[in-house]
């Protein structure tokens, strides 16, 4: 599965400054966000979670490979199941969720793996968010990547779950376009939610300035 500007955006943009001790990143896939956070702060325990095998045993790969091997454990394991059985709680929990709801057109589901990676049917945004509320510690923080048209219906669900959102950035592949992704952070305090916009590239490959400084740690070359 290659590496998604979704999960590298993630990655870079959830807050570390309160110095979490444990995190989880919830259907981590080849491991790339929970890499990147190993890298950006000094957590004692980066936990994953990942129900697909192939993907499992590739972050699994990944992480003994890194240097933060020994922080980095990746259960193989569907959420729900690791909710009801894990009494683990966390400081900060992230997730690139699957997008879709089991609707997508036909093509689609007879696609690649990573396109079926991609069908909500395994983690609904409900069961993301009830996991999330249960496995968050009081003052934990939980930050997410989703579609921009699916902003509002998420901040509702998650407000049911007493996670209220923290930050907003609303992300769009150039200035000319509607913004396509939504990067969220909540915690379970109700405040009037800092809002910003994060715009990729200039023209095709020409990243803007905030990109580059966003993810200039995690690129060889960009």
């Amino acid at each position: 599965m290659k590496i998604g500007t979704d999960g590298v955006l993630l990655g870079a943009w959830t807050p570390v400054a309160q110095n979490p001790f444990s995190i989880l990143d919830i259907g981590t896939g080849t491991g790339v966000i929970a890499l990147m956070l190993a890298q950006r702060c000094d957590a004692e325990l980066v936990d994953a979670l990942e129900l697909d095998e192939d993907a499992y045993e590739q972050a699994v790969e990944n992480f003994e490979a890194s240097p933060w091997g020994d922080h980095l454990f990746c259960y193989h394991a569907h959420l729900y199941e690791f909710a009801t059985e894990i009494e683990d709680t966390y400081d900060l929990i992230t997730c690139n969720p699957p997008f879709f709801e089991g609707n997508a057109p036909q093509a689609e589901q007879q696609g690649s793996a990573r396109e079926q990676a991609r069908f909500e049917e395994s983690m609904p945004f409900e069961l993301l968010v009830a996991s999330a509320n249960q496995l968050l510690n009081p003052n934990g923080m939980f930050s997410v990547v989703i579609p921009y048209n699916r902003e509002q219906e998420f901040i509702d669900l998650a407000a049911r779950g007493n996670l209220f959102p923290q930050k907003i950035t609303r992300v769009k592949g150039n200035a000319q376009v509607e913004a396509k992704r939504s990067l969220l952070l909540f915690s379970r305090t109700q405040t009037t939610p800092q809002k910003d916009e994060l715009i990729i590239e200039i023209s095709r490959h020409h990243y803007t300035e905030a990109y580059q400084e966003l993810v200039k740690d995690f690129y060889l070359k960009m």
